[in-house]
């Protein structure tokens, strides 16, 4: 027993040390993982978060620009006042919340600072005793990366040519050797959507062999979020782990609020890798509580994000480009020059975005913000398309 704990101590410790060191954009320490999980590298987005503070249009990161809501900053302004004391309460209440809302048990819900201290968790259990984690490429490379670093190894399938994940080439690749089933649903950077009645279908089958962990952190800003969601799975007792955060349309990327929902005992598992809900704070926790109630102002964002989704759209095809229908925050499209120049080009011009390469093709993904940011992109992007 102790050697076990041991190895978990240690597993644990070196991923947050090789998590520290892409925070600060340090090479690799350990043996180099696939290159599509390291795209845009590293000292790119360390040069990107160095220019910041000269960013007139910040579309980087997919963060909502109108949260939190004023209800929420008023939550988390009456929180400061119990500072002072540890947040038990407003922890238990939001974690109840969040059951009601989601049709579940609080046995059912683990709550951590933002979705990322989550899929940390999940990338520790699931390669602990070796194997392969499974997932679409491209796709967001959080808990892969981090898996891979502590020795799991990596199975990927190509998006189709309409870039939905491909679930039957995936369900050919299930075998003894995969750990886990990791699927981004919108998916990040393409911002596609899978469509739910093949994708639960594909969840009904595949987790009676291997649990699937769908990461759910854009959810709010797809046509029908109950319809598109696969928590009805989890209400059906099925090994399926979705993951949520309140950093997308509650406007909370520097609150740090997520949640899974999961079985029990999956609950418990994943609880092991984590501090839980230890890791929130009052102000957090009771913020989240009020923006989770403030069902107007999800509505809102969620409003002025297809506004300026519509604009981009029409500058895009002004200017003689295809894009890739979005159910997201944010907008992937083909670039006619090199991604890199493209966005030191935007970056000098104030407008922050994101470059990928993949399928042979450079990529541009630049997250929805404000009217005023978008026809900063808008003026930006004509003088260099």
């Amino acid at each position: 027993m102790a050697t076990e704990l041991n190895r978990r101590d240690w597993i644990r410790s070196s991923a947050l040390i090789a998590a520290g060191l892409y925070a600060v954009g340090l090479p690799k320490l350990a043996k180099a993982a696939p290159a599509s999980l390291l795209v845009p590298p590293r000292a790119d987005m360390h040069k990107i978060l160095a220019d910041l503070p000269r960013m007139q249009a910040r579309l980087t990161s997919n963060e909502n620009p109108f949260g939190p809501s004023e209800k929420a900053k008023a939550a988390l302004m009456e929180a400061v006042n119990s500072g002072n004391r540890y947040p038990r309460d407003s922890v238990m209440a939001l974690r109840a919340a969040i059951a009601k809302e989601e049709g579940v048990s609080e046995e059912h819900i683990l709550l951590g600072a933002g979705s990322s201290e989550l899929l940390l968790a999940a990338a520790l259990k699931y390669s602990s005793k070796g194997g392969s984690i499974l997932s679409a490429d491209p796709t967001y490379a959080s808990l892969v990366r981090s898996a891979v670093d502590v020795g799991a190894g990596w199975v990927k399938v190509p998006l189709t040519k309409d870039f939905a994940h491909d679930l039957d080439a995936m369900e050919k690749k299930v075998n003894d050797d995969i750990s886990l089933v990791y699927i981004v649903n919108p998916n990040n950077p393409t911002a596609t959507i899978t469509p739910s009645d093949k994708l639960r279908s594909f969840c009904e089958s595949v987790s009676k062999r291997k649990p699937i962990f769908i990461d759910e952190a854009y959810i709010d800003y797809v046509a029908d979020p109950k319809k598109q969601s696969m928590v009805d799975l989890v209400q059906k007792g099925q090994n399926v782990i979705i993951a949520r955060t309140f950093s997308k349309v509650h406007g909370f990327a520097g609150l740090r609020v997520g949640y899974v929902v999961a079985q029990p005992e999956m609950v418990k598992e994943l609880g092991k890798y984590t501090n839980g809900a230890g890791n929130l704070s009052a102000t957090s926790a009771s913020a989240a509580l009020a923006s989770l109630q403030d069902k107007e102002f999800t509505k809102f964002c969620v409003q002025k994000n297809q506004e300026a989704k519509d604009f981009t759209y029409g500058v895009l095809k002004k200017e003689g480009y295809t894009y890739l229908p979005s159910h997201t925050n944010f907008i992937m499209f083909p670039l006619k020059m090199n991604g890199k120049k493209f966005s030191e080009e935007m970056l000098k011009r104030g407008v922050g975005l994101r470059n990928w390469e993949f399928y042979d093709q450079q990529w541009c993904r630049v997250s929805l913000g404000t009217m005023e940011d978008m026809k900063l992109f808008a003026d930006a992007f004509k003088q260099i398309s």
